[in-house]
C-alpha cells in the first residue's frame, strides 16, 4: 500500500449523544457501511477528542465506523469535566455505547491514550473484541508520566523550556501539580494560557518533523482545555493500581488477533513501552515504523494502521 494512502473524506450517517453518569453526555457518530463490520475508534489524550480524519483509517465499504469523544473531550459535554472521570468510567462508557448501538462484537482501535483504554476495555470485555489495533503505546505507568513532564526535554529542549517556563521557578520542581492547579481554576485567564502551553508542548513533540498544522490544532481552545485539563487530572489521580495492571492481565486477550504499531522515534510514548507490551503479548503482530514519531497521521504510521484494519476484514463480528 502506498505510504500516502488514506480513505476519502466521509460524513457520518448517524450521530447522537449518550447520557452516562451525571453530568456527562458522550458525543458519538457512525459512518461507512451501516451493515458492515463494527469498528470503534478510541482517541488519545486523554481528552484530545476525535476528528473527521479518524474515520478515514477504515474502509467505509466494509466497516461500520464508530467514533466517539470520551468524557470531557471534544464534542462531549461538559467540555473539560474531570468529575466522575476515571479509566474505569471510560471502560464502562465504551461498553455502554456498544450496547446502545446494538453491536455484538467489534474491532477495537486505539492510539496513544487510546491504546491504554483499548487494552483496559479488551481485558474487561474480551468476548466483545474481534480484534485489537494499537498505536503509540502508553501504559499509564508513573515513569511514562514523568517522561512526558520532564524527559521529553532531552529531545525537544526548546518546547520543554516553553512548557516549564509557563510556571514560576519556585514551582517547577512539580510541574504536574503546578499545571493542575491552574487548569482546574475557574478563571479562563488562568486556565486557558496553561492549557495552551501544555497542548502546544505535546503537539511540538508529536511528530518526527515539524508540522505547523499540528501546532495550529494544538493551540485551538476547545482542544487545548480538554486535552490539558483531563491529561493533568489522569496523570495526577488515575495511575492504574497496580500500575502494571494492563501487562499483568494480558492473558485475558492473548487469543484476540492484535497489531501493535509504533514509531521508532516516538518521543511522547517512547518505543520502550511498546517493546514491553510486545514481550508480554508476542502473539500480536508488532510493526515498528522506522521513520515516524508519535502522530497517527505521519505517513508510515497511517499506512501501517490502515494495513492492520484491512488485515482484519475477514474476522467475523457476529
Amino acid at each position: 500500500m502506498p505510504r500516502d494512502t488514506i480513505f476519502p473524506p466521509i460524513e457520518p450517517y448517524l450521530t447522537g449523544y449518550l447520557p452516562v453518569d451525571q453530568p456527562h453526555r458522550l458525543y458519538w457518530e457512525q459512518s461507512g457501511n451501516p451493515n458492515g463490520a463494527p469498528a470503534v475508534f478510541l482517541h488519545g489524550g486523554p481528552g484530545a477528542g476525535a476528528s473527521p480524519i479518524h474515520r478515514r483509517l477504515f474502509d467505509p465499504t466494509h466497516y461500520r465506523i464508530v467514533v466517539f469523544d470520551q468524557r470531557g473531550a471534544g464534542r462531549s459535554r461538559p467540555l473539560g469535566e474531570i468529575a466522575e472521570n476515571t479509566t474505569d468510567h471510560l471502560v464502562a462508557d465504551v461498553e455502554a455505547l456498544r450496547e446502545h448501538l446494538g453491536i455484538e462484537r467489534w474491532h477495537v482501535f486505539g492510539g496513544s491514550w487510546g491504546s491504554t483504554l483499548a487494552l483496559a476495555y479488551a481485558e474487561a470485555h474480551p468476548d466483545r473484541c474481534a480484534s485489537i489495533i494499537l498505536r503509540g503505546i502508553f501504559l499509564m505507568r508513573r515513569r511514562e508520566i514523568d517522561w512526558f513532564l520532564y524527559g521529553m526535554g532531552t529531545i525537544f529542549p526548546e518546547a520543554w523550556r516553553q512548557f516549564a517556563h509557563h510556571i514560576p521557578p519556585e514551582e517547577r520542581h512539580d510541574l504536574l501539580e503546578a499545571y493542575y492547579r491552574r487548569l482546574i481554576d475557574r478563571d479562563p485567564r488562568v486556565h486557558m494560557p496553561a492549557a495552551r502551553a501544555w497542548s502546544l508542548y505535546e503537539g511540538a513533540c508529536s511528530t518526527l518533523l515539524p508540522n505547523p498544522d499540528n501546532l495550529a490544532a494544538a493551540s485551538e481552545d476547545t482542544h487545548a482545555i480538554g486535552l490539558a485539563r483531563i491529561e493533568a487530572h489522569y496523570f495526577r489521580n488515575n495511575v492504574l493500581t497496580p500500575e502494571t495492571r494492563l501487562l499483568d492481565d494480558i492473558d485475558k486477550i492473548r487469543k484476540i488477533p492484535g497489531v501493535i504499531v509504533q514509531g521508532r522515534y516516538d518521543v511522547v510514548c517512547p518505543i520502550v513501552t511498546a517493546d514491553s507490551l510486545h514481550r508480554a503479548w508476542p502473539e500480536a503482530r508488532y510493526v515498528i515504523v522506522p521513520d515516524a514519531g508519535h502522530s497517527a497521521m505521519e505517513p508510515g504510521i497511517r499506512t501501517a494502521l490502515i494495513e492492520a484494519s484491512q488485515r482484519f476484514r475477514a474476522i467475523p463480528t457476529i
